[in-house]
């Protein structure tokens, strides 16, 4: 009796098991400045999943107010190419060689927010993937 019981729950479980669904193949659009990606470095500037921008890492040599606007504006046209703006950042990752200098230059960076800033993590890091550059900065945006 023990051993009819015991296939019988056997056999039950093997048809949860293969009733579930598989998983959907994850749908992603990307853009990479008029491409999909870029196959030499294999990276795309943005990904999209949903309702979730994934923009890379976007670059600046000089730590000047000139500096930052050229790497916000380009944050912002990659934004823009999905039809959102800074306004739908929801996370921010900065990482510069010199952080003291982006403190000073964290006005340019507000003025892209227009007031309304995304959480935030500003970390200082000895190089980047450039040895040129001196800034690097992320998003995550989220689609309405």
């Amino acid at each position: 009796m023990k051993q009819i019981l015991s296939l019988f729950l056997f056999l039950g479980s093997m048809q949860l098991v293969n009733a579930q669904e598989p998983a959907a193949p994850l749908v992603k659009e990307k853009w990479h400045f008029g491409k999909q990606q870029d196959t030499a470095s294999g990276y795309a500037q943005v990904v999209k999943v949903g309702n979730v921008l994934y923009v890379s890492g976007t670059v600046a040599s000089e730590l000047t107010a000139e500096g930052v606007r050229k790497l916000y504006t380009n944050l912002e046209k990659s934004l823009q190419h999905f039809g959102a703006t800074f306004q739908h950042v929801v996370k921010e990752n900065l990482y510069t060689l010199d952080i003291d200098a982006m403190k000073k230059l964290n006005d340019v960076r507000k003025s892209f927010y227009k007031g309304d800033f995304p959480a935030a993590t500003w970390v200082q890091v000895n190089r980047l993937y450039m040895p040129e550059l001196k800034l690097e900065i992320e998003l995550v945006a989220y689609l309405k």
